[in-house]
């Protein structure tokens, strides 16, 4: 299994300093390859205490000149909010600075609020998103942006420098947590990550359906769906428990109120229909019962306790690929550290089926 680092840079509540916050992220992600994860997967957004890294491409260059052998991954560059043609460029520049370690995620975003700061409309996001999407793949591949058309992006023929290392083809990844966006993966060639937010059986019908499509454009069998899980390891199941109905919780909550998942204007959005659909549901099931149902789907306890949960997802979904976020929702570097060094030394090896090789951070 291919196991990596999420980065979030969440000060929510604003409990640290800006500057504190981005000192400890950093610290957390240069642990990530003497740990053993494969790879650091550092988000985008935008203008708020929710998460603030507005340029992944820009972090992951500085952590290719902190490492080595660690993948460097977006998770994931949101595509109506960044230029084609300057989402290519990055991408193959950073491709070159870490020597051939880059991988290319994408998303289309979900917060009004990041939508506003940006004068853009979020009705557009599907159209801006699946336009964007097919520029940026073709450029990455040959090196050139062609000449475009369209309706939101108009592009003289250009060729980018430098060229491209190689080929992203087997490096490439889309965040789908809607129907369309299942869809809209396959048909990219892309690897599916999903933030872990709904019980198994419910994840397995939307892998299945990406199964489908990415079979009838491609004509091969995708790769393994990439989980996106909050995780809390302690040798205490009690202290574990309590961590996870804190933070774990307490990132739920932060989840909610940033992308208004009960707001009124899901339910007359077409772009993102799926959500206005549990609108209604959500409200009825209410805050609490919404939150533990959250942290059921996470990966959090004893290594064991992990390891356990792990493989029942496997027992449900087949094989997958998996992100573990450490730090999220107030957790304190000594937490996030202490949990990080604990999953890497007992979690890590068996996930990776390479037990005993796992080097300890000095």
């Amino acid at each position: 299994m291919k196991v990596g680092l999420q980065i979030i840079f969440q000060n929510h509540g604003n409990l640290i300093s800006d500057g504190q916050m981005v000192a400890e992220e950093l610290h957390i992600a240069e642990l990530a390859e003497p740990l053993g994860f494969d790879e650091i997967w550092p988000v985008e957004h935008h203008f708020t205490d929710y998460s603030s890294c507005p340029d992944n491409m820009q972090l992951l260059s500085y952590l290719a000149a902190k490492t080595s052998t660690i993948k460097l991954a977006t998770g994931a560059v949101i595509l109506p909010w960044n230029h084609p043609l300057r989402v290519a460029e990055k991408m193959i520049l950073l491709d070159h600075l870490s020597g051939g370690r880059a991988i290319f995620g994408m998303g289309r975003g979900l917060a009004r609020r990041e939508y506003a700061g940006f004068g853009i409309e979020m009705e557009e996001s599907r159209d801006r998103f699946d336009e964007a999407a097919a520029m940026i793949l073709g450029a990455l591949e040959t090196g050139v942006m062609e000449a475009h058309e369209g309706k939101y992006y108009q592009q003289a023929r250009t060729e980018i420098r430098p060229a491209p290392r190689g080929s992203f083809s087997d490096r490439l990844y889309a965040v789908a947590m809607s129907p369309d966006s299942v869809l809209q993966a396959a048909k990219l060639g892309a690897n599916m990550v999903l933030f872990s937010s709904r019980p198994d059986e419910m994840v397995k019908e939307a892998i299945d359906a990406y199964g489908v499509e990415f079979r009838k454009h491609h004509n091969r069998t995708p790769s393994p769906t990439r989980f996106c899980d909050f995780m809390i390891c302690d040798e205490s199941a009690d202290r574990a428990r309590e961590l996870a109905l804190q933070h774990i919780a307490g990132y739920f909550v932060s989840v909610m109120g940033h992308y208004e998942l009960t707001g009124q204007h899901f339910k007359d959005s077409k772009a993102y229909s799926s959500y206005g659909e549990a609108v209604d549901m959500l409200r009825e099931l209410g805050l609490e019962d919404m939150s533990q149902a959250y942290v059921d789907c996470q990966s959090w306890g004893t290594p064991q306790m992990i390891l356990d949960r792990l493989e029942r997802r496997r027992a449900v979904v087949g094989d997958f690929e998996l992100s573990v976020c450490a730090k999220f929702s107030g957790t304190s570097l000594d937490v996030a550290e202490k949990s990080m060094r604990l999953f890497a030394t007992d979690v890590l090896p068996t996930l990776k089926n390479d037990v005993g090789t796992t080097a300890a951070a000095s």
